[in-house]
Order: structure tokens, then sequence, then C-alpha cells
């Protein structure tokens, strides 16, 4: 038996570039994935925190099935470690062969801004002229999606201005970006201001108020994926185009949308796939606000794997 392929984080990060990744989501839903058929992830309580399993074979006819196996430790921060890590198994669909192993960490770091770029991609490059881009937080998250908006839209559009909204000014890591605390009153200034607001954080409550957002912006939440958290609020997601990555698993896991619906300011039927954004089967409104809810699914590693195994297999 052949011993599988070990790819550490740094492998992983030069076999596939963010622009790259954005392209393998985008592919795989154009070629025909449905995200609703992805196999459900399970969540295992630990005495720590939890595993969660996300198994994927992606496409009918693709070549390769695998498995994300992460761990939740809330209790890592403090120790000076990351909350959440990950090893990502992909196998061959046929024989059930393990291939390769993953750090899954980064391959998380990798896909998760991937999808939210691929999926408000056609809403930026559908107008000109520069973008502010505010982020709340300044985890690998939060520098990912500016990187990856970056890079993705380089040279359609440029971003001429990013700013951090973080708790802790002192700890905030943001690649030489403008940092302002979220209590500060210029950070209201500042969404006023924002294109593009991404929200990459651990809260359980709404970060702003929903009449900070102009019209035309975009906001990406990625932060939660349990139904009683979320990042936005209520009131926004009824101004809002809201897309996500699967209507079922929306209404399952997705906080900002369940947590909405309960409060009358959206309805389950007014969500819209991501799917269909990305193909173009369905066009948002430029006139409101289009947020972006995603919870992370298991096609998503499984499709970025495949395009990290394309360049060192």
């Amino acid at each position: 038996m052949t011993a599988p392929l070990i790819l550490g984080g740094d492998a992983v990060r030069a076999a596939c570039s963010p622009v790259e990744a954005v392209e393998a989501i985008t592919a795989a839903l154009v070629g025909g994935l449905d995200p609703a058929a992805d196999l459900p992830r399970q969540a295992v309580p630990l005495r720590a925190g939890e595993f969660l399993l996300m198994p994927s074979e992606g496409a009918r006819s693709g070549t390769h099935v695998g498995i994300k196996v992460a761990t939740v430790a809330p209790g890592n921060p403090t120790r000076g470690l990351p909350r959440i890590q990950a090893s990502y198994l992909l196998f061959d669909a046929e024989t059930l062969t393990l291939i390769a192993v993953l750090d899954g960490t980064t391959l998380t770091a990798l896909r998760t801004p991937a999808v939210s770029v691929a999926a408000v991609r056609p809403r930026l490059l559908a107008t000109s002229g520069p973008l502010t881009v505010a982020v709340f937080g300044a985890g690998p998250q939060a520098r990912g999606h500016v990187e990856t908006l970056t890079a993705t839209l380089t040279p359609h559009r440029q971003i001429t201005s990013v700013t951090h909204l973080v708790r802790n000014t002192s700890r905030a890591t943001t690649d030489g970006a403008d940092v302002v605390a979220v209590d500060d009153v210029q950070a209201d200034d500042v969404l006023r201001a924002a294109d593009v607001i991404v929200c990459a954080t651990s809260a359980r409550a709404p970060l702003f108020d929903a009449g900070l957002v102009r019209d035309t912006a975009v906001v990406i939440a990625v932060g939660s994926h349990e139904p009683d958290a979320r990042e936005v609020p209520g009131a926004l997601c009824g101004r809002a185009t809201v897309v996500v990555e699967d209507v079922v698993t929306a209404l399952r896991e997705a906080g900002d949308v369940c947590l909405a619906i309960k409060e009358d300011a959206l309805q389950a039927r007014d969500l819209l796939p991501m799917r269909e954004v990305v193909t173009g089967q369905i066009r948002p409104a430029p006139g409101r606000p289009l947020l972006f809810k995603s919870v992370g699914m298991s096609w998503q590693d499984l499709a970025v794997a495949e395009a990290v195994l394309s360049k060192v297999g």
C-alpha cells in the first residue's frame, strides 16, 4: 500500500493561491455540484470541546471523497493555541484508498474566504471604482478575507482602505491595516463608509446597528455556525438580499438567519442559494445590501483540497 501524501500548512498554501481557491469553489458550483446534496456534518462532544466531522462526496462524478476532522477547544486561546484545529483526509472515490492528509487548519483558512468571495464576486464586479473594507476581527479568517478579496478583485477594482474593528487594539495583528476599537466613536463612521463589511468573530450577538450599513454594501458573516449565535442584526437581514450556501443548512445552523426569522425580520422563502447567484441564475437587486451568511460546508473543503492535490499530486 502506497503511503499517503502528507501536506503541511506551507505546502497547502504554496499549492493553491486565494484566487485558485475561489476558482475551485466557483468551478464546483458551475459544474453542477449541489450543496443541498452534501453529507451532513456531525458534532461530537468532548470534555475539552468537540469534534466536528465534515465528510463529502462532492459531485457524483468526482474522483475523490474526503473528510475534515476538526477540533474546537474553547480554552485554547488562553494557552496560546488555536481555538479550532483540523486535519483533512482525501480518498480515492472508487477504492476509498487514502491519498493525502492535508493540514485542515490551513485548508479552512483558505476555503472559507474563497467561498465568501465566490458568493459576492458577481455583485462586486458589477460596478467599478475603489472599495473600502471594514473587518470585524483580526484573526486568520479576518485577514484571509482581506487577502482573498484583494487578490480576486485586482485589477478590476482596487481596495483603497481596510479597517479592522476589534475589542483589543493592542493585541490585533492586521498586516499594516488600520485598527479601531469596536466601542470607539470612529467605528460607526468606518461602517457608514464601508463598501464591504466582513464579520469574522466568535460573537454571539450583533456587532453593529443595521442602520449604519449602506444600501449598496456587501456584508459577509462567517463567524458562527450555531442557530443561537449571530454577528449581524435581524434588521439588516430584513433590509438585505440574503444569500446562503444552502437554504436547509442555513435554517438549521445559521444563527444570523434563524434568529432573524424568529424575530419576523426575515422569511425563509427569501433566502437565495449561493449556487444560483454564482451561476448567474439569480442576480440580486443592486439597490439593497447583499448579505452572504456562511456556516461552512464539507463540499467546500473537498473542492479546495482537490485543487491543492492537482498541483502536487
